[in-house]
C-alpha cells in the first residue's frame, strides 16, 4: 500500500518551548500505528498539527500526496482525516444519532449519507459501535466509555480515509478498555487506516504492530512493539532508568 500521510521534519515552538522537534516518519494505507511516550512528549501536539488545531513551525505534512500542512481542521477533514480527543466533547444536549447526524453532513459524510440517508447512515455508524440502542438520548447522561464509542461515531461520519484516536482508552475500566478495543480492531479490519496514542500500555502494544516512540518532541523509535518495548532508550524516556515494560 501506498504512503497516506508523510510528516516531515515537523516542528512546533510555543515560545522558548519546543513541543515537537524535527519529526519525521510515514504511515502506509491500511496500517495501524501507536504513538507512546511520557507526559509532555508532544503526543497530542503532533495529533493537533495534523489536524490543523495548530500550526507548525516548519516543516511539512502530507495526506494522500496533498500537502496539508497549516489547513483549517475543517479542510483537512474534508480531505479524508478525523481524530478524537483525549477530552470527550459532544452536543451535550441533542441526541446521540443527531450528534452523529452533524458529522454525516460534512463534505465526505454527504458522499455516502446521500446515497443512503442521512438518518440512515448515522444508525449505522451507531449499530457498529454500539450504541443504536441509545440513539435517541442525549450524550449528558451516557457513561464514560459510551461517551468514547460516541467520540469515535462522530468521526466516522465524515467518512475518513485515516482516523486519529487520541488517548481512547483514557478513563476507562478494563472491561470497557475491552470493548474500545474491539471496536478499533473492526475499524482497522473495515479498512480505516489508524493512528492511536494511548497511556494504557498494555492495551495499545498488543493492539498495533508498529508503534513510535517520542520523547521531548522527538522520535526515539519506531518498529515493532516488542522491539520498541525492549528499547532502553524508550525505557529510560518513558519510565525511568532500569524499569521494564509489564
Amino acid at each position: 500500500m501506498g504512503v497516506i500521510l508523510e510528516v516531515k521534519n515537523l516542528t512546533k515552538k510555543f515560545g522558548g518551548l519546543t513541543a515537537v522537534n524535527d519529526f519525521s516518519f510515514e504511515i502506509h494505507r491500511g496500517e495501524f500505528v501507536g504513538l507512546i511516550g511520557p507526559n509532555g512528549a508532544g503526543k497530542t501536539t503532533v495529533f493537533n498539527l495534523i489536524s490543523g488545531f495548530e500550526k507548525p513551525s516548519s516543516g511539512k505534512i502530507r495526506f494522500d500526496g496533498i500537502d496539508i500542512t497549516g489547513m483549517r481542521p475543517y479542510k483537512i477533514v474534508n480531505k479524508g482525516i478525523a481524530r478524537t480527543f483525549q477530552l470527550v466533547r459532544s452536543f451535550k444536549y441533542l441526541s446521540i444519532l443527531d450528534n452523529v447526524e452533524v458529522s454525516c453532513l460534512s463534505q465526505r459524510g454527504k458522499q455516502v449519507s446521500k446515497k443512503v440517508g442521512t438518518e440512515a447512515y448515522a444508525s449505522s455508524i451507531l449499530a457498529s459501535s454500539g450504541l443504536v440502542d441509545k440513539a435517541r438520548i442525549p450524550p449528558i447522561i451516557l457513561p464514560h466509555g459510551d461517551l468514547r464509542k460516541l467520540q469515535i461515531s462522530k468521526a466516522l461520519g465524515t467518512n475518513p480515509e485515516l482516523l486519529l484516536l487520541d488517548e481512547p482508552f483514557s478513563g476507562l475500566s478494563h472491561e470497557e478498555q475491552l470493548v474500545i478495543t474491539d471496536l478499533i480492531k473492526k475499524l482497522h479490519d473495515d479498512g480505516v487506516t489508524i493512528f492511536i496514542t494511548g497511556h494504557v500500555l498494555r492495551e495499545l502494544m498488543t493492539l498495533v504492530p508498529r508503534v513510535l516512540a517520542m520523547h521531548q518532541g522527538k522520535m526515539i523509535a519506531d518498529g515493532p512493539p516488542q522491539e520498541v518495548a525492549d528499547n532502553k532508550i524508550v525505557l529510560e524516556a518513558y519510565l525511568g532508568r532500569g524499569a521494564e515494560f509489564a
